[in-house]
């Protein structure tokens, strides 16, 4: 008897030939426009004014330009799809596979700590089998304040996630929860006195929570200099708490050292997967930003409907969820919510191979971030020049390994985490360049999800009705122009360097995906045409150039 699919997938048929038509129609206006420049570039150069040369020039240059971005856009409106999912066909809670969550933080004084926490526990409440479920918050900054969070968060979590449970709340993060301004999903419970009861209770340890990670004094200043530390959080509290089954938490702190790069986000997530890998091991990542809380703890299970579906699971790398934002008003005057990516071009990209990394709020398989080891075979030596001088972690290569750090509960030995967190473990491996989160850009998201589409992998964006991760997006113009600096250019770089999507892409991806890598590459070129066209039509109009043929 066949099985009930756990996705399916519908081509937006209408859309497609509205789009298709529109290329059509588009490119016809595009031929007649370049007919007209290049007549007048070609006539004889005692009829044409030489004063018209140089606005000419400008002007036909930016219309190039923006042609060129707009025939990479159209790879987006090919094919776009969507899809449903039915977690209720999933199999039963001890047949699914574990997942390893990433959270990280990098700025106590730039990151609320409280914040932080609050995406840990919205992370830790998830709605899946907590034994199967661990959770690593990577603190970039080695603060003690974040150290003292985990903590905090820990205890507080032992009265959080049984209340979830119990009363099936649907927003789990008690911030977002305990919020006037938000719907409390109170359900049919809001006139239960059971509930009511419970929630006072939960609330006011809430506030006994807020209050122990605001009123903690760091000791030691901001330093760059420091060793490793890792923390298991284990059961050791005395309360009148029953017996919680809880997820696994660590706080993970790499080492850091003025003399070693150190090299962002991207070095702090290849800590967490060699750190998860000796320790957990589950062969699933969810990875979030400290400020990306979840909002509704079913993501997991959207997640495995693609993971597990046999007939795209072997070549599938990852699952991205939209980026949503619960602090940008109606205007929006900087698009800080990204809509063409996420309404638009994701949809598009996922009816080819599929999005690239977006940052935060993915599942991804542990072993396609281990680029083609299988292809180096099983010599040791080559192992571990390819991915470093731990026997532990070679180990944990194999898909029945078993960490004895959790299985067993040897909280205490963590001697081999701490060497995987050290500055001086990456020297002279593959970590950075086929191993891990790319560090060849500042931004390796993009790049990670461009190497794993040459690789053969493929992705799937998922976006239900109800957003599974809440944000805070940048709303002032400083904090914007900071951002969008980094990101187009780090994009731009990777337009011009080897992993240019034209060149490189096109001999390992099909065309449209290329296409669609290399829009977001060279996106960054429209500020050209838009200082052309934003002074020269203004000033030729004004000293009588004409740019355009006359109507009559």
């Amino acid at each position: 008897m066949e099985t009930l699919p756990l996705n399916t997938i519908y081509v937006q048929n209408l859309l497609v030939i509205i789009n298709r038509l529109h290329m059509l129609l588009h490119s016809t206006a595009l031929a007649f426009l370049f007919y007209y420049r290049l007549c007048f570039f070609f006539q004889p150069s005692e009829t044409r004014e030489s004063h018209l040369l140089l606005p000419w020039l400008l002007v036909f240059a930016s219309e190039i330009i923006l042609s060129f971005i707009w025939i990479l856009d159209q790879a987006f409106r090919w094919r776009p799809v969507s899809r449903s999912v039915f977690p209720e066909r999933l199999p039963e809670d001890h047949k699914l596979p574990a997942i390893d969550v990433f959270i990280c933080t990098a700025d106590a004084t730039k990151e609320p700590t409280l914040d932080v926490m609050n995406t840990v526990l919205s992370a830790m409440a998830l709605d899946y089998p907590p034994q199967k479920l661990h959770v690593y918050v990577s603190d970039d900054g080695g603060s003690p304040l974040i150290l003292h969070g985990v903590r905090e968060a820990w205890k507080f979590a032992r009265w959080w996630l049984p209340f979830c449970r119990r009363h099936k709340i649907k927003n789990r993060c008690p911030k977002a929860y305990f919020s006037a301004l938000k719907d409390n999903d109170d359900g049919d419970f809001a006139r239960s006195s059971v509930y009511m009861e419970d929630k006072q209770k939960i609330k006011e340890k809430y506030e006994a929570f807020k209050e122990e990670i605001k009123t903690f004094r760091k000791d030691r200043t901001f330093s760059r200099d420091y060793p490793s530390v890792i923390e298991v959080m284990q059961e050791t509290i005395i309360d009148d708490v029953d017996d919680v089954k809880m997820p696994l938490l660590v706080y993970v702190s790499r080492e850091k050292k003025p003399s070693h790069p150190h090299h962002f986000k991207a070095g702090a997530l290849n800590v967490l997967l060699r750190v998860s890998s000796v320790m957990s091991n589950s062969p699933y990542i969810l990875v979030l930003d400290c400020d990306m809380f979840c909002n509704d703890p079913t993501s997991a299970r959207y997640a495995m409907c693609f993971h597990l579906d046999p007939k795209i699971s072997s070549s599938l790398a990852f699952v991205q969820f939209p980026q949503k934002f619960h602090n940008i008003s109606k205007n929006d005057i900087y698009d800080s919510q990204l809509r063409s990516i996420f309404t638009l071009q994701w949809q598009g990209m996922d009816g080819l191979m599929g999005p690239v990394i977006s940052g935060t709020g993915f599942y991804i398989k542990r072993v396609s971030l281990f680029g083609n080891f299988a292809r180096k075979g099983t010599d040791l030596l080559q192992l571990k020049e390819y991915f470093g001088s731990s026997n532990e972690f070679i180990r944990s290569l194999n898909q029945n390994y078993t960490s004895d750090l959790v299985s067993g509960q040897k909280y205490a030995l963590l001697e081999e985490p701490h060497f995987l967190a050290s500055c001086n473990y990456e020297i002279g491996t593959k970590w950075g360049q086929e191993v891990g989160f790319s560090y060849v850009s500042v931004v390796e998201d993009y790049l990670t999800g461009f190497i794993l589409n040459c690789n053969g992998w493929t992705s799937v964006f998922c976006e239900p009705s109800r957003p599974q991760f809440l944000g805070s997006a940048t709303t002032n113009l400083n904090d914007v122009l900071i951002q969008g600096t980094r990101w187009y250019s780090g994009l731009f770089e990777n337009g011009i360097n080897r992993f240019c999507p034209l060149t490189y892409g096109l001999s390992k991806m099909p065309l449209l995906q290329s296409l669609c890598l290399a829009w977001l590459t060279y996106f960054p070129l429209y500020c050209f045409p838009l200082w052309c066209f934003a002074t020269i039509p203004q000033l030729c109009l004004l000293n009588g150039i004409p740019l355009y043929p006359k109507l009559f």
